[in-house]
């Protein structure tokens, strides 16, 4: 059950629908009010990609990324068009534009997180994949050049020497989203000439 650190076609992923899904248990009381529970911390996001197919080529490059995935057997990254910065799509990522951390003088290694808040409520997310070399990192708001390092399996940035106590640890990225197929089978029309009638390539985000 290994992890295939090569992305899905960007050119399909752009066309793609989906997004985050969260799994709530709501109970209607006798007297017609409601509880809900909250079943899952953390959202898991769904994608179908049947969307972004558009010419016979495209087929052909869905069929052999999931023949060489072992059907739902191995993970991949997947580019959330509408989700794959630090900060919003049309801005490019700053090293100031999330904090991963403060320092103690102790601490070598922090987690990538991106931050999503709507007045004063607000839910972080862990970033396993980040892209290679769209890493931007800052000490008190002052962008470190050198001195780091990124695992780009993991999300983990490690210091050659630890920041200071206080040091307010910040970054800036683009990344994917580690997902799977969701379906052992590709339900498409052998005529070429009707490919809208793809009924649903589904894939879902891996959750560790």
């Amino acid at each position: 059950m290994a992890f295939h650190e090569v992305r899905f076609p960007d050119n399909i992923s752009r066309g793609a629908r989906g997004g985050p899904e969260r799994r709530t248990q709501i109970v209607e009381l006798a007297s017609g009010d409601e509880e809900r529970n909250a079943s899952w911390a953390n959202s898991r996001r769904r994608y179908d990609v049947a969307y972004g197919i558009r010419r016979a080529d495209d087929l052909a490059a869905v069929v052999a990324f999931f023949e060489a995935r072992n059907g739902r057997l191995h993970g991949f990254r997947f580019k959330d068009w509408g989700d794959h910065k630090s900060t919003l799509p049309s801005q490019t990522p700053a090293p100031t534009d999330q904090a991963i951390g403060t320092g103690d003088g102790a601490t070598t290694a922090f987690q990538l997180v991106k931050r999503y808040a709507s007045g004063a409520q607000s839910w972080t997310r862990a970033i396993g994949k980040p892209v290679a070399g769209t890493l931007r990192v800052a000490l008190d708001g002052a962008e470190e050049l050198g001195g780091w390092s990124v695992d780009t399996t993991t999300g983990v940035v490690t210091f050659d020497t630890a920041p200071s106590a206080g040091v307010a640890i910040t970054a800036g990225f683009e990344f994917d989203v580690p997902v799977r197929f969701d379906t052992d089978a590709l339900d498409v029309t052998l005529d070429l000439e009707r490919l809208g009638s793809i009924t649903s390539i589904p894939l879902l985000e891996i959750r560790r």
